[in-house]
């Protein structure tokens, strides 16, 4: 069954519930659906963003198909024209696929946000000092973020670039969803992209309960002062107050605090993004734009001071780790290699993927 292919994330989200479970349990918190203020509840957000996504794939098909129909000998009508589009590209086969990896992957996502929430309540060790030390060492006694602000400056076009990136990294991970569960016909590589992601939520959350830090943009606000007010600032105050307000009534609260910086998840996803592109695509262009993206969002997050420089080595490491995780639990491997496989439930080649036969 298509499902198989997403066996091992279906896995992964009862692991995540069970761990989930206990862990708000035993420091008696309540189990909250995540929420977004700028984008809207998660639940309705992605479902909505797969609406418009399925809208977007099938009426411009139907309107040039019936479009060509109508100047045909034998003109299709609308309803027939709308019929045969859904039959070619919404096999019942491609519905399960897409609910079951939606279902799955939103479920490790509510999992990790709720375990994100707990982080504080189980382990109060800040390591934020430890970390602002490594980063002087790495970078023979300076801070990062103020190189960064002195090779770049700190002018309003910069600060409002780099926010910029951070926001689109937002926008990115919903509409790469999207794309792998929507647009692409490859199920290969579509349970492949989706279950990396998951497993970099589980991931990170392990880094986060085992290295608890609030990043310098809280631990070192001094540095960051002389920033200009851009998108992100006040979401940087958003989460601070969501944070007080949790650890002060973690019940009445209502909501979910969501500050801890390693590892990067920013970094980890897109490193994730990166290494799934350069091993599934052959278009140069998709794998110079992605490293390229990574590089800024590195920076970027950095630059803001959401991340300490080592939150991104970290996020690298989970990055690649989730990506090598998930070849592995979606039949994407040659041996240990990850590696591209396709299977007969792949509807249709897609350009620029390779396809590599499994080895027996």
């Amino acid at each position: 069954m298509v499902e198989s292919r997403f066996r091992f994330l279906v896995v992964l989200a009862g692991v995540m519930v069970v761990a989930t479970v206990l862990v708000s349990s035993s420091v008696d918190l309540p189990l909250l659906d995540p929420d977004d203020d700028a984008t809207g509840p998660a639940y309705v957000r992605f479902p909505l963003i797969l609406l418009a996504a399925f809208l977007v794939d099938v009426v411009p098909r139907v309107a040039l198909r019936w479009g060509r129909a109508r100047g045909s000998a034998e003109p299709v009508g609308l309803r027939a024209t709308v019929r045969g589009v859904l039959r070619e590209r919404w096999t019942p086969r491609q519905v399960r696929f897409m609910l079951v990896g939606l279902a799955a992957w939103y479920v490790t996502y509510a999992t990790f946000r709720n375990l994100k929430n707990a982080v504080p309540f189980v382990n109060d060790t800040l390591w934020d000092s430890t970390f602002a030390s490594i980063d002087r060492w790495l970078f023979f006694g300076h801070d990062p973020a103020q190189v960064l602000h002195s090779l770049f400056g700190t002018s309003s076009l910069v600060a409002h670039f780099f926010s910029f990136v951070y926001v689109a990294w937002i926008v990115l991970i919903p509409v790469s969803l999207a794309w792998a569960l929507v647009f692409t016909r490859h199920r290969s590589a579509s349970a492949w992209f989706v279950t990396a992601i998951a497993v970099d939520w589980a991931l990170g959350a392990i880094t986060y309960f085992a290295f608890p830090t609030l990043g310098p943009i809280y631990s070192d606000a001094g540095t960051f002062a002389g920033l200009p007010h851009t998108m992100v600032t006040d979401l940087e105050q958003g989460l601070l107050d969501g944070r007080i307000e949790v650890l002060a009534d973690p019940v009445g609260a209502h909501t979910l605090q969501s500050i801890a910086a390693f590892a990067s998840l920013h970094v980890g996803l897109m490193m994730t993004m990166c290494l799934v592109v350069q091993l599934a695509s052959r278009r140069r262009s998709y794998k110079i734009a992605a490293w390229a993206f990574l590089g800024l969002t590195s920076l970027g997050t950095v630059y803001l001071g959401w991340h300490f420089a080592i939150d991104t080595v970290g996020g690298v490491l989970v990055g690649t780790a989730g990506m090598w995780i998930a070849a592995l639990g979606t039949g994407n491997h040659v041996g240990w290699r990850p590696a591209l496989v396709t299977g007969e439930v792949d509807d249709e080649p897609v350009r620029g993927v390779v396809r590599e036969p499994a080895r027996t």
